[in-house]
């Protein structure tokens, strides 16, 4: 197929949606294309069930990948808050806003944030802040 007629698929695929546009390449759009690219392929050069396939294959490698980062977020979410959780009761080192470094009991953990909130004596600090963990006195 023409780099015209796939530049023409693509502006008219892009055009059949009225909401907002899409940031990332998903099924939906990849449909979309494949259907424009069908409705305008030249008759006397249908397309090649070969390349067919490969854009079949590589849209469920796509699917997959996809699946595959959700998963991975959210284990990693699922790990921190873990590590926050497992904090409550030891001695805890963190660098405050000052540059001065800071050791206090954990205290409490809030899971109200992305990354976990750890209370080190009076001051809450992100997870991510703790610089050092010994057992408590």
């Amino acid at each position: 197929m023409p780099i015209e007629s796939v530049t023409a698929a693509a502006q008219t695929a892009a055009a059949a949606t009225t909401t907002a546009p899409k940031q990332t390449l998903d099924a939906e759009v990849f449909l979309q294309l494949l259907v424009a690219q069908m409705k305008n392929q030249d008759p006397s050069s249908p397309l090649d069930t070969n390349e067919m396939m490969a854009q079949t294959t590589q849209l469920a490698m796509m699917e997959q990948l996809t699946a595959l980062a959700d998963t991975f977020t959210e284990s990693f979410a699922l790990s921190m808050r873990q590590t926050a959780a497992a904090l409550v009761g030891t001695q805890a080192t963190y660098v405050d806003a000052d540059g001065v470094t800071q050791t206090g009991l954990v205290t409490k953990v809030s899971f109200e944030s992305s990354v976990p909130l750890v209370t080190i004596g009076d001051t809450t600090v992100p997870l991510d802040a703790v610089s050092g963990i010994t057992t408590a006195s």
